[in-house]
């Protein structure tokens, strides 16, 4: 009796795809992937940004040496103005007003000349000598007239003197006068030097002040500036780092795509063979007949025939069944 069997089986070209398929996924999923191709990096630091650690590094304390020669100058000038004090103490004592006034009263007699003395002196003496001399010309004159020891050569003589005494009070009077009047100007002189040095010792003072204030200005300066300069570097050095990592980005999924290209690939290709998996198949029908009991003892004999005997040949025997 003949038994029919029916199956539905994909079609012939899906069942290739299919081995192909199969055969594909196997031999690409062997081959390991080689994932530092495309493994995350970082970009190294920019040569700016070095520049501006290291920047940040030496600058820091540069300030010091600015504070430093303030505090030199600072001490400077208060050295120079204590050399004006006694410029200005000296100037009072020569105007009366200073703390050494009274220790020198009268001292327009030490800016008068040492010999004005000696000059006076040698100037009476000489006016002494010729007063005498004019009035022994009067006497001399009284004895020739013979009226020597009179009257009139008393008046004569008396009014000689009174005038020549005068005289004498007037020159000494004058050259006094013209020595106190020179040692007055020098004296005014010598206080208009004090003040004047006072002054340029002061002067001297400010500027050494003002080179302090000058130093501590750059001291605030020039950290400012470095912090200026480290913020550009950093900033510029910042954006080419990025520039870099981008690239470095770009690379990597450049890589990554190469990579994983044959599996995206192999992907679409299974999605396209399981899509036809999905249509309608094919029906293929099969008829077998049961052996009969000349067939079945035929294929025992052929079957142990060819244990005992490998050289023995059993001729094919087509399947015999009843007629259909």
């Amino acid at each position: 009796m003949a038994i029919t069997q029916s199956s539905i089986l994909p079609q012939q070209y899906v069942s290739q795809l299919g081995q192909d398929y199969g055969q594909q996924l196997a031999g690409l999923t062997a081959i390991p992937l080689d994932t530092s191709q495309f493994a995350p990096t970082v970009a190294a630091q920019d040569p700016l940004q070095t520049q501006a650690a290291t920047l940040a590094g030496t600058g820091v304390g540069a300030y010091q040496p600015y504070l430093t020669q303030a505090a030199t100058y600072g001490t400077q000038a208060g050295t120079t103005m204590g050399g004006v004090s006694p410029y200005i103490s000296a100037a009072g004592a020569l105007t009366g007003t200073g703390a050494g006034a009274a220790d020198v009263a009268g001292s327009i007699a030490s800016y008068m000349s040492p010999y004005q003395s000696q000059v006076i002196d040698a100037t009476l003496t000489e006016f002494d000598r010729q007063a005498a001399a004019r009035q022994q010309g009067i006497s001399d004159q009284a004895v020739a007239l013979g009226g020597f020891g009179g009257g009139r050569e008393g008046v004569q003589l008396a009014e000689y003197q009174t005038q020549s005494d005068r005289n004498r009070a007037l020159l000494e009077a004058g050259m006094l006068q013209r020595g106190y009047g020179i040692g007055q100007q020098a004296r005014q002189q010598d206080l208009m030097n004090q003040l004047t040095l006072g002054g340029a010792q002061a002067g001297l003072a400010q500027g050494q002040l003002g080179l302090g204030g000058y130093q501590q200005g750059l001291a605030q300066l020039t950290p400012a500036l470095q912090r200026g300069d480290i913020g550009t570097l950093s900033d510029v050095g910042r954006i080419q780092q990025q520039q870099a990592q981008n690239v470095l980005g770009a690379q990597q999924q450049t890589a990554q795509m190469a990579a994983m290209e044959p599996y995206q690939r192999l992907g679409v290709y299974g999605q396209g063979v399981a899509s036809l998996g999905q249509m309608p198949g094919r029906i293929e029908t099969r008829q077998t007949q049961d052996p009969t009991a000349l067939q079945t003892a035929l294929g025992w004999t052929s079957v142990l025939g060819g244990i005992m005997n490998p050289n023995l040949r059993i001729p094919n025997i087509p399947n015999i069944g009843p007629a259909t």
